[in-house]
């Protein structure tokens, strides 16, 4: 298979005359592992080449194809093609012009992509086996997966940028049920590469929590304070950052429209997203594979930096292209593949907040967020694997799950109080890498609707 580099060499070159090219390819090493007591299940190790085509007729239209596999020289002029021919439909998207080639090539971009050794997941699989057996005789089951992927990122435009990333991502997602009884949990977590993730920790987590609930309590539909974990509190931001669309807000179609420099929040919460920041580095420049309500492919290469979505609870930026920006007068302030939530200080750890708790709903993990009215952002979901009771600072037994109606939005003015952040994993949202850092946050008036179905 021919180089990455080489990949977009040949393909801007086989660019119309006139044309502006875009060419992303993304080289991927994918290992994977699942298991279902101290059985694996499945495991592979695979290399994906993705190639995407971005071509901007004179005129200003754009067409985008994309393909996989490793593509000879003809291959990669049919993308180009393909585009070209996409741009110059009548339906074909508007864009501006690309960016211009304002740094350097890439030191390393002739490199090879990045590598990740087959085995490495063998220090993972080792650890689920001895602790799958150590579960089985206690009476319970642990199931689940584990992945480590390392995408490296070409992009090259006819503009003359030259850019590269690598960025590798390591997750575990573990859960664990009682083989007699209908208790079950789950602990996951994100980390950069596989050492880096506290297998024992996330056991243990598994373990205290399937002992909780093994005392069963009744639960009545209303609004209860709850305490949201790291992933849970991730999920929600999420969903609060991908309505965040300068364009839908100008438009009068989001629930963020006229509210800049409105306070959102009581607590000094600062929402934000830097590429650099650690633990959850992401692209330091736009690699939009498509454009959307809040991206262009105009927008490819543009370098990126910090950006405060939230400041100290007040709505302080929202998504902007370089198009949406121009228009409104605005900074331009692209999505990043990143987002970190932090109080004012250096906040409480889970179990200090549950210590302190009178009366209240710990939470393990949201499932299944859908829109009801994304106007105010209200969205109906359910929990999952636990939900457990806290009384006078200890967790005294556990509810069934249930089904909740609630909007990130107006949630954020009912945080009473704000943990640490550590790097999450958002379960809702584990498929697509999600690079968070997240506290644990203590809610009032959280509305649980019904038992789940």
């Amino acid at each position: 298979m021919i180089g990455a580099h080489e990949v977009v060499e040949r393909a801007l070159a086989a660019g119309r005359k006139g044309d502006e090219v875009v060419v992303v390819v993304d080289d991927t090493v994918h290992a994977h592992l699942r298991w279902a007591g101290d059985t694996a299940t499945r495991a592979g190790h695979v290399l994906d080449r993705r190639v995407h085509a971005v071509v901007r007729t004179r005129e200003g239209t754009a067409g985008v194809v994309s393909a996989s596999g490793a593509l000879d020289a003809a291959g990669v002029s049919a993308v180009v093609e393909a585009a070209t021919a996409a741009a110059r439909r009548p339906d074909a998207e508007s864009a501006g012009c690309l960016v211009a080639a304002d740094r350097p090539e890439a030191p390393d971009w002739r490199d090879p992509a990045a590598d990740a050794p087959p085995d490495v997941l063998a220090k993972t699989a080792a650890e689920v086996a001895a602790a799958a057996g150590d579960f089985a005789a206690r009476g319970r089951v642990l199931h689940g997966y584990a992945e480590h992927e390392v995408r490296t990122t070409l992009l090259g435009t006819t503009t003359g940028l030259r850019l590269r990333h690598v960025q590798p991502t390591a997750v575990v997602d573990l859960t664990a049920r009682a083989a007699q009884a209908p208790a079950s949990s789950w602990a996951g977590a994100e980390a950069d590469v596989p050492a880096a993730l506290d297998l024992p920790a996330l056991l243990g987590s598994l373990e205290q929590r399937l002992d909780w609930s093994a005392r069963r309590l009744d639960l009545v539909p209303g609004r209860y304070e709850v305490l949201l974990p790291p992933s849970c509190t991730a999920d929600l931001m999420r969903q609060l950052y991908f309505s965040a669309g300068a364009r839908e807000a100008e438009d009068g179609r989001g629930p963020f429209t006229g509210r800049l420099g409105d306070r959102l929040s009581g607590q000094p919460l600062t929402l934000r997203s830097d590429p650099g920041a650690p633990g959850v580095t992401c692209d330091p420049f736009v690699v939009a594979r498509a454009s959307g309500a809040d991206t262009s492919v105009a927008d490819n290469g543009l370098a990126l930096g910090p950006t405060s979505w939230i400041t100290d609870g007040v709505l302080s930026s929202l998504v902007h292209t370089r198009e949406s920006a121009a228009r409104a007068g605005a900074p331009v302030t692209p999505r990043i593949a990143n987002l970190v939530l932090e109080g004012a200080a250096r906040g409480p750890s889970l179990p200090e907040m549950i210590a302190s708790t009178r009366h209240g709903l710990l939470l393990t993990s949201l499932w299944y967020l859908r829109d009801v009215d994304p106007s105010t952002l209200l969205m109906t979901g359910l929990t999952r694997d636990g939900v457990h009771v806290v009384r006078d600072g200890e967790v005294v037994g556990a509810v069934d799950d249930f089904r909740f109606n609630e909007s990130p939005l107006h949630l954020l003015d009912r945080v009473l109080e704000v943990g640490g952040p550590t790097v999450a994993l958002a379960r809702e949202w584990d498929d697509e890498r999600t690079r968070t850092a997240m506290p644990p946050l203590r809610v009032d008036g959280f509305a649980a609707v019904s038992r789940a179905a």
